[in-house]
């Protein structure tokens, strides 16, 4: 792309962002939503994330079904194109 194209991109973008920044409407949610969401975001503490990291068994665990699903969708891929993709040559 040439330069002058990029400007006109640009310039286009700044326009429609002016346009819906116009258009569109601050809404604040009710205090009622904003509690059950409070509610329902738990951040861990620093204490509690290090300990998940610490836990290698389960790490470990994780890690191992994670790359045996990959090595069985992979398989499965492969036998898939294989068995599909063989032409009779009689």
């Amino acid at each position: 792309m040439t330069k002058h194209s990029n400007q006109t991109q640009e310039e286009n973008l700044d326009v429609l962002e002016a346009h819906l920044a116009g258009t569109l409407k601050r809404v604040t949610p009710s205090n009622d939503v904003v509690q059950r969401l409070r509610g329902r975001i738990q951040i861990p503490t620093r204490s509690e994330i290090t300990l998940r990291l610490t836990d290698w068994r389960r790490l470990l665990l994780i890690f191992g079904g994670v790359m045996s699903g990959m090595m069985l969708i992979v398989t499965l891929a492969r036998a898939f194109y294989y068995l599909t993709g063989r032409k009779s040559t009689i």
